[in-house]
């Protein structure tokens, strides 16, 4: 699918063996994964899914342009209807710096130029306030708040402990109205 998207400062593309480092940074530090469905990863666990992602073309790899590491990545996934579903999750060290929505706003323009996208969607836990916040800051429309309805992990007893779900999304249409302007 997508083999290299490039801003002024990233480049979006596909993962190689060789990032598991830069994805090790990130994927082990338990404040990043906080709304993400997995545990930190272990250095092998990185090797094994840096490996994992250059075989597949659904993650993308976010890296800066001026030294290539990776401090970031894209899930991109088609769906049916011309539709992809968009999630994003960067290394802490690279917050609050503008890249996420630099690299979110490069993968929807590729899309939509690209791709031949209809619509675009994206969820997020309504207590991960920088993940909503970034989906409004691109022009994505809130769509939805669903209760309780999924889960990644149980309690002592086996018992779900539920999540919420904000759901956003984007059609072509409404893309071009906004960057028409």
């Amino acid at each position: 699918m997508i083999c290299k998207v490039e801003t002024e400062r990233l480049i979006i593309r596909n993962f190689t063996p060789e990032d598991w480092r830069d994805l090790h940074e990130y994927f082990s530090d338990e404040q990043v994964l906080k709304f993400e469905p997995y545990k930190p990863f272990s250095e092998e666990e990185c090797k094994e899914e840096a490996l994992s992602r250059s075989k597949g073309d659904t993650f993308l790899a976010v890296s800066l342009k001026s030294t290539g590491k990776v401090i970031g990545n894209l899930y991109f996934s088609k769906e049916d209807f011309m539709t992809w579903e968009l999630g994003y999750i960067f290394n802490s060290k690279y917050h609050k710096k503008g890249y996420a929505t630099e690299s979110v706003k490069a993968i929807m323009k590729y899309a939509f130029e690209n791709l031949g996208t209809r619509r675009i969607i994206a969820n997020c836990d309504p207590q991960n306030i920088s993940s909503w916040k970034l989906l409004e800051a691109v022009n994505m429309r809130r769509e939805g708040h669903l209760l309780q309805n999924i889960y990644f992990f149980e309690d002592e007893n086996g018992n779900p402990l539920w999540k919420d779900t904000y759901e956003y999304g984007m059609l072509v249409d409404e893309w071009k109205t906004i960057n028409m302007k």
